[in-house]
């Protein structure tokens, strides 16, 4: 594992190596190993550490904001698929060391687990260094992303926001597609590609196809509105 590597992409060095490779850890991978630390506890750990320093950062931006639209703000910016969508763009899904049957079934591409792992590296470095590289990593990482307005911007629905951007850019409108579905009956999760007519595909899955498409586009915003920021 080359811990070198994301440790340049997150621009913070840890003291203890351990923590970064715990936080990597998914439990299917030390369950086949028989023991050993996963990120479960990190992942908590992160959790609410996250939660406290995009907090903070809305509190300063916006200081007339009432406490609903601080809370809606801070929901938008840490939905699995945001967070997903993060650790791809940092290379974390090529570093988790996941079992052989968490591999087999797609679990490097899917955005719970990588968005717990994001959460589980911000707790790993906070057990490392403490909250302020913390802070800095989640200001540095949420740069370009961070709401202009406390206010709704818009009472629409992600996938209508981001088609009309799209529409609007290349005179074309994205397409969705089920890539895949999986699990029991009762607790089915499906996977949606989202196509844009620039190349750029995200996916995301939900407890519904329509949840699922809602999860890609606002993935798809996210990333428009980090790039163009």
């Amino acid at each position: 594992m080359d811990l070198e590597a994301l440790e340049r992409e997150l621009g913070y060095v840890f003291r203890d190596a351990a923590l970064l490779a715990a936080a990597l850890t998914h439990s299917s991978f030390a369950n086949e190993a028989e023991g050993g630390r996963h990120n479960e506890r990190l992942e908590f750990l992160g959790d609410a550490v996250l939660s406290l320093c995009v907090s903070s950062e809305l509190f300063a931006l916006f200081p007339e904001a009432q406490e609903g639209d601080l809370t809606r703000l801070r929901s938008d910016l840490v939905n699995t698929s945001s967070l997903a969508a993060l650790a791809r763009e940092i290379g974390l899904d090529s570093h988790l060391r996941l079992g052989r049957g968490e591999e087999s079934q797609g679990g490097r591409s899917r955005d719970t687990l990588l968005g717990d792992a994001f959460e589980a590296v911000l707790g790993a470095v906070y057990e490392d260094g403490g909250f302020a590289p913390v802070r800095e990593l989640v200001r540095r990482l949420f740069a370009g992303r961070w709401p202009r307005t406390p206010g709704r911007e818009s009472q629409k629905d992600c996938k209508t926001q981001l088609q009309e951007v799209i529409q609007q850019t290349y005179r074309e409108r994205p397409v969705y597609t089920l890539h895949a579905s999986h699990g029991p009956e009762h607790a089915k999760l499906f996977e949606v590609r989202l196509l844009l007519p620039d190349g750029q595909s995200f996916v995301a899955e939900g407890p519904s196809l329509k949840r699922a498409e809602q999860e890609a586009a606002r993935n798809a915003l996210f990333a428009l509105r980090g790039t163009h920021s």
